[in-house]
Parts: structure tokens; C-alpha cells; sequence
């Protein structure tokens, strides 16, 4: 064995990191950054679990979901919202997506952390239908969801209970489970429902919880704009005027 002296060692040739390398490097944490502030504060792409947005969104659709809409603007009836869920009676059927192991659950973490994994939590997507201040209730004569005692104009509503008229409103003699009602939305807080009226556990679900089923708006991300992936599905999502001025 030789034992290189001082100078040697001094003298030896050292060994640089390749050029592409580094800049590689620099892309990847620069993307990674530009990741978790676009997905944090501007965007996010969600998937669709459940029907009971049906036929506005299918099983499968990834939608595009603006953080920006309320931060210059308030939500309005008619808007598509993506939020957290409100109470624990929302979460009834839901479990983590998280690992039991450990370290692929660390992963995951750092995943959600840099936008490559959804985060761990309970989003939901359904449909203003009423604001703060505003008493929902259904039904009228026709069976329609009424706002201030006036009835939604909903053309995305497609399923929904049999309604059976017969003079007779829902207050005084319930035909339906299209009946609910009235309540008075609180301040700040939202009344959602999904536009499968048949298939969807929303507001109307939750109106014995602490909130009365209403969300508030600090629980919401984003205003759903555009159906991104299939192909097939590829448009914006509307927001119509439900409400008669």
C-alpha cells in the first residue's frame, strides 16, 4: 500500500460534478417549488369518485379547480365549489389514502407536500344553491327547490325523487324525498347540493349536524372551471343564474 503525502493529496485531481447535472438538479427543484405554489395558491387537478354530480361530472372526470375565484369575489348560487368537509358527519364512508406502513406513508407525505399526491383529506364537490342570509327549502307545487320562496331554475338536475302533486307543499304533507327545509343559511356559510339530487349526500344529509349541513365558506378551495381529462369529457363547467331576481 502507498500512502500519498501532503503534497500529494494536495496535487490530486478533483473531481467536478458534470455541468448537465447540476442543472438538471436546479430544474427539478425549481419545477418541485413552482409545483407546490401553483397546486397551493392558483390550481389543482381533482378526480371525481362518486355520480352525485351527476350528469354535470361523471365517475373518472379530472377537473380543474381555480383557488383564485374567492379570493377577489364571493361564491354565488349556481357556482360548482370543491371543499374540505365541514364536520364529522361528512367524513361517515371516508378513510385515509395514506399507507400503514410507515415509510411509504412518509412518501406519500412528501408527494402531497410537492402536489405528486392528493392530500389527505376529504374534498367534496357540489353546487351553491343557496348563500348567507338566504332560507332554502324544498318543494313548490312543481317540486322544485325554492330560495326566499321563490323556485331555482336548475336545467342540470336531471335525476332526482318522484314528486307527486297533489296541492299539497312539503311542509304540510311531505310526498318525497325531494322535502327538506326550510333553513336559514348562517353567516358565511353556504348551502350545497349535488345535481344527482337521488344519489348525493350533501347539505340536505348533514342538516342535524352542528352546522345545520351548511359549509362554510373558509372550507371551501376552489370554484371547479374546466373538465380536463378524458379527452371525450374536455369543457368548462357552467355556473349558471339559478336564482329569479
Amino acid at each position: 500500500m502507498v500512502i500519498a503525502d501532503n503534497h500529494d493529496i494536495d496535487n490530486a485531481p478533483r473531481r467536478r460534478i458534470p455541468t448537465w447535472l447540476r442543472e438538471t438538479a436546479v430544474l427539478v427543484v425549481v419545477a418541485l417549488v413552482l409545483s407546490v405554489l401553483l397546486q397551493t395558491f392558483v390550481g389543482r387537478v381533482y378526480y371525481i369518485p362518486s355520480g352525485s354530480m351527476e350528469p354535470t361530472l361523471l365517475v373518472g372526470d379530472r377537473i380543474a379547480v381555480d383557488k383564485m375565484a374567492f379570493r377577489f369575489g364571493d361564491p354565488h348560487p349556481g357556482d360548482v365549489v370543491v371543499f374540505r368537509a365541514p364536520t364529522s358527519s361528512w367524513n361517515i364512508g371516508y378513510s385515509s389514502t395514506r399507507s400503514t406502513n410507515a415509510i411509504a406513508k412518509a412518501l406519500q407525505d412528501a408527494g402531497s407536500w410537492a402536489g405528486l399526491v392528493a392530500p389527505d383529506e376529504n374534498d367534496l364537490v357540489k353546487r351553491i344553491v343557496a348563500v348567507a342570509g338566504q332560507t332554502v327549502q324544498c318543494c313548490d307545487s312543481q317540486g322544485r327547490v325554492e330560495v326566499d320562496g321563490r323556485p331555482l331554475e336548475e336545467p342540470y338536475v336531471v335525476m332526482d325523487f318522484p314528486f307527486v302533486d297533489d296541492a299539497l307543499t312539503c311542509q304540510t304533507a311531505p310526498q318525497s324525498g325531494r322535502c327538506f327545509g326550510p333553513v336559514t343559511v348562517p353567516s358565511g356559510n353556504l348551502w350545497v347540493m349535488g345535481d344527482n339530487r337521488s344519489g348525493s349526500a350533501d347539505s340536505r344529509a348533514h342538516a342535524s349536524d352542528e352546522l345545520g349541513g351548511t359549509v362554510p365558506v373558509d372550507d371551501v378551495i376552489g370554484k371547479a372551471r374546466l373538465i380536463v381529462l378524458p379527452p371525450s369529457r374536455w369543457g368548462t363547467i357552467d355556473s349558471p343564474s339559478i336564482q329569479q331576481r
